[in-house]
């Protein structure tokens, strides 16, 4: 039988895959709808166009996935629990808002899961101020929705692990 922490792993690497998928057409969606309905560029050269800037930004810059990996919550106090459950909220608001055409960020998604996560598993002593402050919380979802979204699926996939 399969250990719990190897399932919980898997499951892990299984909603962050899931997470850069959607990534990938919510924020593609998001970046080239202006170019496409001012008929700038076909749908077809903007997509084109998406895809080789994000993968050359994906090379090139980490900046962001620097603050969010090491600066935006004490590193000790993130569980594979903590991690799936702010995922899985990210998951679920880009979804939500792609559905409903509303313009929103992935980046502030994943930040606001992993924060309402951390608060729900230790509070907001775990959280880096600073690093948040770079985040700009607040701006580009609706006010407090994202980290709602982390303590509400941290509370759910705790109850059933």
């Amino acid at each position: 039988m399969l250990e719990p922490a190897f399932i919980m792993l898997c499951l892990v690497v299984l909603f962050a895959l899931l997470f850069d998928y959607i990534n990938g057409f919510h924020d593609t969606a998001n970046a080239i709808a202006t170019s496409v309905s001012t008929r700038a560029l076909s749908v077809k050269g903007a997509i084109v166009l998406a895809a080789t800037l994000n993968f050359v930004g994906a090379m090139t810059f980490t900046k962001v996935a620097k603050t969010i990996g090491t600066g935006i919550v004490a590193a000790n106090q993130l569980t594979q629990m903590v991690v799936l459950a702010g995922v899985v909220g990210a998951i679920i608001w880009n979804v939500i808002t792609w559905y409903f055409g509303l313009p929103s960020s992935s980046s502030h998604a994943i930040v606001g899961g992993i924060v309402g996560a951390v608060i729900t598993h230790v509070g907001p002593s775990a959280l880096i101020w600073a690093g948040l402050k770079k985040t700009n919380p607040g701006t580009r979802d609706l006010p407090g929705s994202r980290d709602h979204n982390g303590i509400f699926f941290r509370s759910a996939v705790q109850q059933h692990f």
